[in-house]
């Protein structure tokens, strides 16, 4: 008599799926960006406003920077107008040195005003090259964060000394330019800029391209960031945040990695000052001292310096606010500024972003809590378990 065997069942672990929605997050989310920044927004808006928003885009640039350094790196960086200005005047040393070629002028008309010699300054010169301008705008923050930072993150200067170091650098910066009124402009800082690369900045449809140029450069960042924090490094900076001494004990040097978050948000903070400068046709102290750097961290922080796409509308909602409350509140708002700062640190660290991801949970908690039996039902459950065989309980 033959006995058959049932072949061995095997059985295969299953594997997480992740969903479409999931999967075209990320990518949608852009999409819906370049579709609402580049495509509706022109639409919509009047050619004031949308100088306006440029404006503001501009600081989303910074926002995008800030929550790197700050966001996953734990830098409180409040010394980014700093990088902001360096990058401006950059761009408008070069901008205002065309308006003077074209009306035939070796001087800009600042210096021909102030000036105490018919002699352009030695540092002045190099700007004339529209690369070495454009160069500039960028590796001019990133050289002087490279140097700042080496020596701060060497000596293992963090927290509040940091935040306080490079709150004085901005401070010293703006009162330097503000002393340098022969070269500088001085308060005033460098006015009335005109052109842009060959563009008469005073026609509508140029000022529609400064903002196109724009807004697609806070996209391509956006996206490049993203990028950085999904990679190694970026999972890395969050270790160095979280717990520095024991990636110390694993081999890596902290001090390597925040030098390289604290660079690249100093470069990203450059570009937005040298795009700023066509924006508004300004650039002067005050828009780079200490209260716009703080500015700065605010509205990283009140969108959500962790999340990206958080911190770049804070940064917008927050500067739509100054140019609205500081009109009708012009003493109040600084006050109002520090206290949107407390309150985002101290109640909400997280931002407004963070209350997204909070209903999340607790929407995913209440569906996979199980629920509890009643006692009528345990007391049925107990009969039909002790019930004999072939009978109904």
């Amino acid at each position: 008599m033959t006995t058959t065997t049932s072949p061995t069942k095997t059985t295969s672990v299953a594997q997480p799926s992740v969903s479409l929605l999931e999967r075209f997050r990320v990518p949608g989310a852009f999409l819906l960006g370049a579709v609402l920044l580049l495509g509706i927004a022109p639409l919509v808006l009047s050619d004031f406003r949308l100088n306006l928003l440029a404006k503001y885009l501009c600081y989303a640039i910074v926002a995008v920077g800030v929550s790197l350094a700050w966001g996953r790196g734990g830098l409180l960086v409040l010394g980014q107008g700093v990088f902001f200005g360096l990058g401006g005047y950059a761009m408008a040393m070069h901008l205002k040195l065309a308006d003077a070629a074209d009306t035939g002028q070796t001087l800009p008309d600042f210096m021909q005003l102030y000036g105490t010699s018919d002699a352009l300054p030695w540092w002045w010169k190099p700007f004339a090259n529209p690369a070495f301008a454009l160069a500039a705008t960028v590796l001019l923050p990133m050289a002087v964060a490279a140097l700042l930072g080496f020596l701060v993150f060497r000596r293992r200067v963090k927290g509040a000394y940091f935040a306080i170091l490079s709150q004085a650098l901005a401070a010293a910066l703006s009162i330097w330019l503000i002393g340098q009124q022969a070269t500088t402009g001085g308060t005033n800082g460098l006015t009335d800029i005109q052109g842009f690369f060959g563009y008469s900045l005073n026609d509508p449809v140029n000022q529609r391209m400064v903002y196109f140029i724009i807004a697609a450069v806070l996209l391509l960042l956006m996206a490049a960031a993203r990028q950085l924090f999904a990679s190694r490094y970026g999972e890395l900076l969050i270790a160095v945040r979280d717990s520095e001494e024991r990636v110390r004990f694993l081999g890596y040097n902290p001090a390597n990695v925040k030098l390289v978050a604290y660079v690249v948000a100093a470069g990203m903070a450059g570009l937005a000052g040298a795009l700023f400068v066509p924006a508004v046709g300004i650039i002067s102290p005050a828009l780079i001292g200490i209260v716009p750097s703080i500015g700065f961290v605010v509205g990283a922080a009140v969108g959500g310096r962790a999340s990206l796409v958080g911190a770049v509308l804070g940064a917008i909602a927050v500067a739509w606010a100054q140019s609205t409350l500081s009109d009708a509140f012009p003493a109040a708002w600084t006050y109002l500024q520090g206290l949107l700062l407390v309150l985002a640190v101290g109640f909400l660290p997280g931002g407004l972003a963070s209350l997204v991801t909070l209903l999340r949970n607790r929407r995913t908690q209440a569906r996979t809590t199980p629920t509890t039996p009643t006692a009528s039902t345990a007391s049925t459950a107990s009969t039909a378990s002790t019930a004999p065989t072939g009978e109904t309980a």
